[in-house]
């Protein structure tokens, strides 16, 4: 039996939704407007960052939807989530329009406002997909056959995603707060790759497992799949770990 969708969920469903297309919407503006594609200051950022944070936000308030953790603590994570997700993607949106990078730039009293609210921001992120990750190891994720693994995979290689994207912006404000404002901007491509690989394991390990849920292949050869489909992730996430060292 389908549970029905609870108010919190119907928020962050239609929040991500709007972030999706508010990064759609300025991929558009890249195709017209033009400029650099790369670098602190291009419409990359409001594009990847709309895109990535709605899909995250979208596919975190499904995939918990499978943890055994009460409905009011879940409901209130979920909420201070989806506000962060706007939070952090309105920020980086509004530097784009201003021209001026979004993270790491300290260069007026105001832009050094944005760059520390979404370094805060990040942290809120941390702590509450931290909390979401030891949920589904405290007790086994509920769902068809896969999923706890697939959730719980998911989380753990999220953290991996989390952990580099502090280590970017700690060694970014360092380098701003001491002078070094370009090496600041820069300093964050090594781990970029990893960054970007492990953040959607949430999204892309419990939707293959939903998938496999439909298909008539049995328990056995479901299972097993997961088992090599999370293999192959953590290959890539272990491959971008790897770049990220040789090429520091």
């Amino acid at each position: 039996m389908k549970l029905p969708v609870r108010p919190a969920e119907r928020l962050c469903h239609v929040t991500g939704a709007v972030l999706i297309l508010s990064g759609l919407v300025h991929l558009g503006v890249f195709a017209v407007d033009g400029g650099p594609w790369y670098g602190p200051v291009s419409w990359r950022k409001p594009v990847t960052f709309g895109l990535s944070f709605g899909a995250t936000l979208i596919a975190v308030t499904w995939v918990t939807s499978y943890l055994r953790i009460g409905v009011r603590l879940r409901t209130v994570l979920l909420v201070v989530f989806a506000a962060d997700c706007v939070v952090e993607v309105g920020g980086i949106t509004l530097q784009a329009w201003r021209r001026v990078p979004s993270h790491l730039d300290m260069e007026t009293p105001f832009d050094t406002a944005v760059s520390m609210t979404l370094a805060v921001g990040g942290g809120v992120l941390v702590v509450l997909l931290t909390v979401f990750a030891v949920a589904s190891f405290r007790h086994r994720p509920t769902g068809p056959t896969g999923m706890a693994l697939a959730v719980r995979s998911g989380f753990a290689i999220l953290l991996v995603a989390l952990a580099s994207g502090a280590a970017m912006i700690a060694r970014g404000v360092v380098l701003a707060r001491t002078g070094h404002q370009e090496a600041a901007y820069h300093s964050t491509a090594l781990l970029k790759p990893l960054h970007g690989v492990s953040l959607h394991a949430v999204l892309v390990l419990p939707a293959l497992a939903w998938l496999l849920s439909r298909t008539s292949w049995s328990e056995a050869v479901r299972r097993r799949t997961m088992i090599v489909a999370v293999g192959c992730y953590v290959v890539a996430v272990a491959g971008a770990g790897v770049w990220a060292v040789l090429t520091y």
